[in-house]
């Protein structure tokens, strides 16, 4: 399915399309197959009579029981319940979610399309995806306790990375580690993933802060309720950017002890409220709507004017200046207030800090929908809205801006931005996230969240350039956040630009869910430059109105930019746009290379080995001229196997697994042995088994998890989660069966990164230190069973990964206070030699996180600093000389490059995002300077 493609591209079983033939009522009619199911993904033009006396969703079900042949879902009123129905004038929507025995399919809903008039209702058309193949159980053997655990454990990993730092200390409250003490998980209940015939989940929220960024943490994931193994997860965070990309240069109401509630014997008609005026952030006057507190005797931003007559909700702006963002995401920051002024001019105070332009801006966006699209408030309903303005990160400005499922939560900007909220632009962006929500709510993953954020950037776009009369041939009009820069020129400092006249899916990157969620903000101007386009060419009314269609209408959860462009075509026609007016819709499209089977013409410089993983952080090995990696299914919807080949790509890879249920993840090889992790309902074990064949035997098993695998010879090292959160690097002997941990598995310690290379094993080492947690390299000798901590040049204030090669210890390091760059660093095993061969700081420094080596050459993961997020800045392969003398590019493909694995020589194997799934590759030598 194109919406989720990427390291953990989600797809569906390939069930042969249904012939369809259109009603003898309606020849005009236009039926889209689905993709991997029977039921149609789009069914347009029809006029097909229902009945005019039932409820809307009664008769929508109706009509789909009985054109079972054209909509092959069996029993619409089991399968199908109403999300919402809406009604503007005769026309009439209803969106239904598919259930499957009962329990929610992720992404699977199906919107039917009626109009009501004169007394009779036809159903003018039907969208969306219902998936037909799903036979997945409805039993769990992995319960939501053991779910919970484990997601909040994946996404502690994640958090930490390939790295080892002081967050790893247990000093945190219950004597937990700072990064596992800052989350925690609330189970939401059963779905089921349509990838092939269906995977059944348990879905968690996992909330929190990441304590080395101080960036809020709201994390989707979904474990596996057979094996309880991670299948899917991404961030619920929408943010105007990608967290740390920016370029350089009323409930809750009464939670927070807001003001008091309006006096009653109002007359009717009348709302509490009144007039007032504030300076913007660029010192213009505009005009607010406010109420007076007499409690107070304050006048406060909050503006009851708009929904008076309807729900008497309010649009409230929320003095967060301080608030810590990890404090405002996905809940609500205790004791803040609603901006207050004694006079209801609100003056400089209110500008500089972002409040005037949140809540006149608010008004602004309530309006446009209101009055261009009938739609009251951003669910529709008439639901307050809540904006937190000013937040900060860890003290420090926060330039950045975010809509958390609830209300909008806008940062304090710096010496180089104003506050988020002090373009309209930007909460236009964030409030239409919220309308996104409430309609086609696409999942905010993979082409699904590019166009979640494309639809967000267009509509935030297109009521800046119509409030401020801007012309769509200005240079600048397509130009997202332009109105923040404080030093600069507009264009300098934009986040994006929808018309930049280059972004097509040429330039498609295809990355890892970890990375931007897939690409939602990197991959968004494909999908928005194209409606740009149209509003340029259409006029602002009509494109606008298309556009809305869609997404009301037309698009469901789980969509991708060729579905997209199928519903905005829709769209387009549903309204009575002339031929001439229906080409440009296509002509867009065509322009931005949003057509079928796009995906097909990305190229790559590499060789493939392994196609089509459908896997996500699993890791690779490689060692002896062999590679092993996991892989799933065709449609990703077994549990994971591990696979080995050549690196040479002769032969056939083999199935090492065995096909038990359980998740194998994370494997090694030395060219003899494969050893990885499976993950099962009751715990983790390490196999073990020939790459010639042979019996799998179990060398290590846990109840927590293990990661980070590595073999040569006799030996596996890996690293081992404790109960508390630390991390242990242990080892086993498979000729001996001796089995420890290198640092006892003492809960004050933490280890982690470890390599091996003969009797060699190297470690991160984090330890109290006389007066603080200290960091260090450590080598173990197994057979000697000695140790030595290795010397470092500074004071480490994080460590990534190590390697041993047949003379030298390698690792990586960060002692300086930075942008996050990271020496290579190189000693003997015995201390003597201490060398970086990239050093941290200069015009030379590598972001650095991931390092793999051979005795001839060391490859290191990193990404580029850069003036924008796009693919130079995502991370790409790096090989070094053992020297440092020279340094060239792998692989110079686009998109996410990751999981490097030193096989020898300077051959080196891969997970390669650019066509869009996760391919195993590999190159002989590096591609050179890509320049």
């Amino acid at each position: 399915m194109a919406a989720l493609l990427g390291s953990a591209a989600l797809v569906v079983t390939a069930i042969p399309a249904q012939a369809v033939t259109p009603s003898a009522t309606a020849p005009r009619s236009e039926v889209v197959p689905g993709q991997g199911t029977a039921t149609p993904a789009l069914v347009d033009e029809i006029s097909e009579p229902v009945d005019a006396a039932a409820k809307p969703a009664d008769a929508a079900r109706s009509h789909l029981a009985a054109k079972k042949n054209r909509y092959r879902i069996a029993d619409p009123k089991r399968d199908l319940t109403p999300v919402r129905s809406l009604t503007s004038g005769s026309d009439e929507t209803v969106r239904f979610q598919q259930k499957h025995h009962g329990i929610a399919v992720l992404g699977g809903q199906y919107v039917v399309r009626m109009e009501k008039k004169a007394g009779k209702r036809v159903v003018t058309g039907t969208s969306g995806k219902y998936f037909t193949g799903l036979t997945a159980p409805t039993e769990a053997k992995v319960d939501a306790e053991l779910a919970v655990r484990r997601a909040v454990a994946t996404t502690a990993a994640r958090l930490g990375g390939n790295t080892l730092t002081k967050d790893d200390a247990v000093r945190a409250k219950g004597g937990r580690s700072a990064r596992a003490a800052a989350l925690t998980g609330t189970a939401r209940g059963l779905v089921v993933i349509p990838k092939g015939t269906g995977v059944l989940a348990q879905h968690v929220t996992v909330r929190g802060t990441d304590p080395a960024t101080g960036e809020p943490v709201l994390q989707e994931v979904y474990i596996d309720a057979a094996a309880g193994f991670p299948v899917l997860q991404y961030s619920g965070v929408k943010t105007l950017t990608a967290p740390g990309a920016t370029p350089p240069a009323g409930t809750p109401a009464k939670a927070a002890g807001a003001s008091a509630a309006p006096a009653t014997g109002t007359a009717a008609g009348d709302f509490p409220g009144v007039k007032g005026t504030g300076l913007r952030a660029d010192g213009s006057e505009v005009e607010l709507d406010l109420y007076y507190d007499s409690g107070k005797d304050q006048y406060v931003m909050r503006d009851y004017s708009r929904q008076w007559d309807t729900t008497q909700n309010s649009l409230v702006t929320w003095d967060a200046r301080g608030v810590d963002v990890g404090e405002a995401s996905g809940r609500w920051p205790g004791g803040i207030s609603e901006f207050s002024h004694p006079t209801s001019d609100f003056g400089k105070e209110a500008g500089q800090s972002g409040a005037t332009d949140a809540h006149w801006a608010a008004g602004q966006v309530y309006d446009y929908y209101k009055k261009q699209h009938g739609r009251d408030s951003l669910d529709g309903r008439g639901m307050a809205i809540n904006s937190l303005v000013g937040v900060t990160l860890y003290g420090q400005p926060y330039v950045n801006a975010f809509w958390d499922g609830q209300k909008m939560v806008y940062g304090s900007g710096d010496s180089e931005y104003k506050p988020l909220s002090a373009d309209l632009d930007v909460v236009g962006h964030e409030m239409t996230h919220g309308v996104v929500e409430s309609t086609a709510n696409l999942v905010y993953a993979g082409q699904s969240g590019a166009m979640n954020e494309a639809i967000a950037d267009y509509f935030g776009n297109a009521i800046d350039v119509t409030a401020s009369g801007t012309a769509m041939d200005d240079p600048d009009a397509g130009l997202i956040g332009e109105d923040l820069c404080r030093t600069t020129a507009p264009r300098a400092c934009a986040f994006r630009d929808l018309n930049d006249g280059a972004t097509t899916s040429k330039n498609f990157l295809g990355v890892a869910f970890s990375t931007d969620n897939g690409g939602v903000h990197l991959n968004s101007t494909i999908y928005s430059g194209a409606l740009w386009d149209i509003r340029e060419d259409l006029g602002a009314e009509l494109a606008d109105r298309i556009a809305y269609r869609a997404l009301d209408s037309y698009l469901t959860p789980l969509d991708g930019f060729t579905e997209g462009r199928n519903a905005t075509v829709a769209a387009a026609r549903e309204l009575g746009v002339t031929k001439k007016q229906l080409a440009v819709v296509k002509r867009a499209f065509d322009a931005h290379g949003i057509v079928p089977g796009w995906e097909k013409a990305l190229g790559v410089d590499s060789d493939k080995l392994f196609g089509k993983l459908n896997i996500t952080g699993t890791g690779v090995g490689a060692g002896g001229g062999w590679w092993a990696t996991s892989k799933s299914n065709d449609d990703g919807s077994e549990p994971y196997s591990v696979y080995a080949g050549r690196t040479d790509g002769k032969g056939a890879p083999k199935l090492i697994s065995p096909n038990d249920g359980r998740y194998h993840v994370y494997p090694a090889t030395d060219g003899k042995t494969v050893v990885w992790a499976a993950f099962g309902d009751t715990g983790v074990d390490i196999l073990s088994r020939p790459v010639a064949g042979g019996p799998v035997k179990t060398v290590w098993s846990s109840f927590t998890g293990v990661e980070g695998l590595r073999v040569d010879g006799d030996l596996v090292v890996f690293t081992e989660y404790d109960p508390f959160g630390s991390r242990h690097v242990g080892y086993v002997n498979t000729r001996t069966g001796k089995q420890a941990y290198v640092d006892g598995g003492k809960y004050h310690l933490s280890t982690a990164v470890g390599s091996v290379k003969g009797s060699t094993i190297a470690y991160g080492k984090l330890y109290p230190g006389e007066t603080e947690y200290e960091l260090g390299v450590e080598v173990f000798d197994v057979t000697t069973g000695k140790t030595k901590l290795l010397p470092q040049s500074g004071t480490p204030q994080a460590l990534g990964q190590t390697a041993v090669t047949k003379d030298s210890v390698v690792w990586l390091v960060d002692e300086v206070e930075d942008q996050g760059q990271m020496a290579v660093r190189r000693s003997a095993p015995d201390g003597t030699g201490l060398k970086d061969i990239s050093p941290e700081t200069g015009d030379g420094a590598l972001f650095a996180y991931d390092l793999t080596a051979s005795d001839e050459a060391l490859t290191v993961t990193a990404q580029t600093p850069d003036t924008a997020y796009r693919n130079e800045t995502l991370p790409k392969l790096w090989q070094l000389t053992p020297d440092g003398s020279r340094v060239q590019r792998v692989s110079c493909n686009r998109g996410e490059q990751s999981n490097a694995a030193a096989d020898g020589g300077r051959r080196v194997v891969w997970i390669d995002g650019t066509t869009g799934w996760t391919d195993l590759v590999t190159r002989e030598r590096p591609a050179g300077d890509c320049g």
